[in-house]
């Protein structure tokens, strides 16, 4: 990456700072049980404790007050965002149907990455038999890059699959 963008200092070259993983959980607000079982199940797939999320504003046509649980989040640093990371693109990702690649549209422009799963049982740490109801999640990728080709190729170089 060094060569192909110019870099003169090795401290200059883009590296993943954080991963978000985010669960929201609407039903939350009539079945406390649905919030109870999504941290548990964020918790294993993170491999870190998840905490609840509560509503920012009051909504009326949702039924919702601010400060009502209504989701969960985990933020990964370090060994653990790596190791999730590698578990994402070589194990989980491959287990989507039909999948073929994720799309360069995930970036956001400044550089970061964003990936909507639709269905949380493609983690293997998920046991299918004791499941309720079939989950999504948003797995956020912040990096330090400034531009989306250089988050791309920086990704792209550790694994991430992508639909060329």
């Amino acid at each position: 990456m060094m060569k192909e963008f110019g870099y003169k200092n090795i401290m200059a070259v883009p590296h993943v700072e954080k991963v978000v993983l985010n669960m929201g959980l609407g039903e939350a607000i009539f079945n406390i049980k649905v919030l109870d079982k999504g941290l548990e199940e964020l918790t294993l797939i993170a491999g870190q404790r998840a905490v609840v999320t509560k509503a920012k504003r009051s909504i009326a046509g949702f039924k919702l007050r601010e400060g009502m649980p209504i989701g969960c989040m985990v933020t990964l640093r370090r060994e653990r965002m790596y190791d999730f990371l590698d578990k994402l693109f070589n194990v989980a990702l491959p287990r989507v149907r039909d999948f073929r690649g994720l799309s360069k549209r995930v970036f956001d422009g400044r550089g970061n990455c964003t990936v909507g799963i639709r269905e949380h049982i493609i983690f293997p740490e998920i046991d299918y038999d004791k499941i309720d109801k079939i989950k999504g999640l948003n797995v956020s990728i912040i990096t330090t890059a400034r531009t989306d080709d250089e988050s791309y190729l920086m990704l792209k170089q550790l694994g991430m699959p992508f639909r060329d």
